[in-house]
């Protein structure tokens, strides 16, 4: 299998823990929950996108790359793991950040400052709210990159450009293998898991889990919780990126749309920007299995797991896991008070 043949560099502490959440399972009265805790991965604060460069980093070194350009929100968790996974093979990284300069850095921001990441900051016209607006700050993110490939290529280098959220073909690699571990897991646990539930942003891992889970046949169904996307686009970005990894890994599963689950009720006003029901989640899961989670990705998906059991949707005796992506960086751009009034 291609897979196995994948060049591959070490950035991760594996296999991350498989950890049961029985607090908050009996305070919401089942059913039976477990973490997956891919927020301790171990490179720059851990998150899930350190298994995505893996391979990417190795990717790159094989095409003699020197630099290193990929973009992201303001607070992109991928950014500051790409950041750092270039910083540790020599590669110099280029980060293009959607939204105006802010006057101090802090969170995800100020490590990328401390990496020594070149950081470009891109705005859009301030009138545009919603959906308009983040599809002006991606474009002008996307012309940005380009741009900036364009120099680097002017002076000799040969740069690597990754996608935000490192959705390529080589990052779909690191969840095939993360399916792979976290069934091994659950099989010397002597646990059978029906449902993984996770954020889903760039839809990446969540489309690298659903194909992996079919790929493997591991009975688990994929439950995506939308921070910033209508469903219907998350799912058409899922087909479309497993539609070439299916080419490229020589798959022969297909994945339809009636496969892929994902709930676009949690976002709130926009990415991130905190909900109460989230910042309730962070405090919830804090407060009953002292795991914590961010505002922008995890404490959203958290708030949708808590509402889809109470709504029924998964059966007391089932078994789920939620994937913790991390993203504890984030959450430094807040302080008590956000948190007092929820």
């Amino acid at each position: 299998m291609r897979l196995f043949e994948m060049p591959r560099v070490r950035l991760t502490h594996l296999p991350t823990p498989l950890e049961e959440m029985k607090n908050l399972s009996d305070f919401l009265g089942g059913p039976r929950l477990f973490v997956k805790r891919d927020d301790l991965t171990g490179l720059a604060f851990g998150g899930n996108k350190a298994r995505k460069l893996e391979f990417v980093i190795a990717d790159a070194l094989q095409k003699k790359s020197k630099v290193l350009i990929t973009s992201g929100g303001m607070q992109t968790n991928w950014g500051r793991l790409a950041v750092a996974a270039a910083v540790k093979f020599g590669i110099k990284p280029v980060l293009v950040l959607t939204g105006e300069e802010p006057e101090h850095y802090m969170g995800n921001l100020c490590l990328e400052y401390l990496m020594g990441a070149e950081l470009h900051f891109v705005g859009v016209d301030k009138t545009l709210e919603g959906r308009s607006r983040m599809k002006a700050l991606r474009e002008a993110g996307e012309t940005k990159v380009q741009e900036l490939k364009e120099l680097y290529l002017s002076k000799g280098l040969i740069p690597y450009v990754v996608p935000r959220g490192g959705q390529t073909t080589q990052g779909t690699a690191g969840y095939l293998v993360a399916t792979l571990e976290i069934h091994q897991q659950l099989i010397d646990m002597r646990i059978k898991a029906d449902y993984i539930v996770m954020a889903t942003g760039s839809t990446s891992t969540t489309g690298s889990l659903i194909l992996g889970n079919r790929v493997f046949n591991t009975g688990i169904r994929v439950v995506g919780i939308s921070v910033s996307r209508p469903k219907d686009e998350c799912k058409a970005r899922i087909l479309e990126q497993i539609e070439k990894d299916r080419v490229f890994y020589a798959f022969e599963e297909s994945v339809k749309d009636k496969d892929i689950t994902v709930f676009d009720d949690y976002i709130g006003p926009g990415y991130a920007i905190p909900t109460g029901e989230g910042v309730k989640a962070i405090k919830l899961l804090a407060s009953k299995e002292a795991i914590v989670l961010d505002q922008i990705y995890t404490g959203k998906a958290m708030a949708g797991l808590i509402d889809l059991i109470r709504k029924g949707f998964f059966r007391r005796d089932e078994t789920v896991i939620f994937l913790h992506t991390g993203g504890g960086p984030g959450l430094f751009t807040l302080d008590d008070r956000d948190f007092r009034s929820s």
